[in-house]
């Protein structure tokens, strides 16, 4: 296979040991071999659509419709006319969220995507074809932000670092070759957990500074606007909780889920929880507030989507009920929100059921 082969020359031109963002990064986004440069569908609700996970735009469309209610009121708050989204998917959540800003008469002029992948960004563009030139393409992120950004399950992509407890020092976790495939080895480093307290030998655990450096670089140029993130994870004392001693990476393919990243390698997702703490403080740190954290239930419900549910058929109910449910998606996955230190406002969806306090 082309890409397991480019990362055993990786390993050997790197003296033998890659760090696991580095064999992360390539699993997942190696021009035209990783994972989500490839051709094969990643979204969808079933297996037998080739698919290998859903996400809450493609589980119900109740979930856009409800997040375009606060990106209509960021977009008044803040004088905006742009949504920015970032890691679109399928476009699932785009169309849904023009369609219901347009019902609204948010005045969205502008619906920019952030698409590493080209072909994701081509699904995409036939998705969104109705909207024309309204829809825009950017590679990177802009310099200048004045638009309201979101990003769905998008900071869990970000390749994580890896380091392990022996029970007395703390060792990066990188890979190295075996034979035709690959090993994990751990090796001397400076690297430790933002918070030890408690942790038992035999941890391996995952620490953040791609995303971090995300939300800084972004908080850098937003200038005007407000940035929503929803996505799988803890507060940093859950995230390092003792009894999570083996850390929260997890790989999915065909809508089953391992922890095993060495195995198929460019050939099934790979995530980490995102420990929400180390995110708000990097948005903190580079000049934004945090409007709210809280659960994707208090979230949406904040939103209205107890409302919209009224008008929805059996099958849209039981669907959307997933995405409130505290065993399904409703607790697992939280929403985070930063606006600019100047232009804090009191964004809808943390209304009620704020948790800033546990961040």
């Amino acid at each position: 296979m082309p890409l397991v082969k480019k990362i055993h020359a990786e390993i050997a031109s790197a003296g033998g040991w890659l760090p696991f963002d580095r064999f992360m990064a390539m699993a997942l986004y190696e021009p035209g071999l990783g994972y989500y440069a490839g051709g094969r569908r990643k979204f969808g609700q079933m297996p037998s659509e080739g698919s290998d996970f859903v996400t809450a735009p493609e589980m119900s469309p109740l979930f856009g419709r409800a997040l375009a209610r606060q990106l209509a009121q960021a977009l008044a708050s803040s004088g905006c006319r742009d949504v920015m989204e970032f890691g679109a998917g399928s476009g699932a959540l785009a169309a849904h969220l023009i369609a219901e800003l347009d019902a609204l008469d948010a005045g969205l002029q502008r619906y920019r995507i952030v698409e590493l992948s080209a072909e994701l960004r081509e699904r995409q563009r036939e998705r969104l074809a109705h909207w024309g030139d309204r829809v825009e393409w950017l590679d990177t992120l802009p310099e200048h932000i004045e638009a309201v950004v979101i990003g769905n399950e998008v900071l869990d992509a970000m390749p994580v670092q890896l380091v392990a407890f022996d029970g007395e020092v703390w060792r990066e976790r990188g890979v190295v070759s075996q034979g035709l495939g690959f090993a994990f080895e751990d090796r001397d480093s400076h690297l430790r957990p933002p918070l030890e307290t408690g942790l038992v030998p035999g941890t391996v655990t995952e620490i953040h500074p791609q995303a971090e450096a995300f939300v800084r670089t972004l908080a850098g140029s937003l200038k005007r606007g407000a940035a929503f993130f929803i996505d799988y994870g803890f507060p940093e004392a859950e995230y390092y909780h003792p009894q999570r001693h083996g850390g929260t990476l997890m790989c999915h393919q065909a809508h089953l889920a391992d922890a095993d990243p060495l195995l198929a390698v460019g050939d099934k997702d790979i995530t980490a929880h995102v420990n929400f703490t180390s995110i708000a403080l990097a948005g903190q740190d580079a000049g934004l507030v945090v409007l709210g954290y809280t659960s994707q239930a208090n979230f949406l419900l904040n939103c209205g989507i107890a409302d919209l549910l009224t008008g929805a058929s059996l099958g849209e109910r039981a669907m959307a009920h997933r995405l409130l449910a505290e065993h399904e998606m409703g607790e697992l996955f939280k929403v985070i929100g930063f606006a600019p230190l100047d232009a804090p406002f009191d964004a809808m969806g943390f209304e009620r059921g704020d948790r800033s306090h546990k961040l």
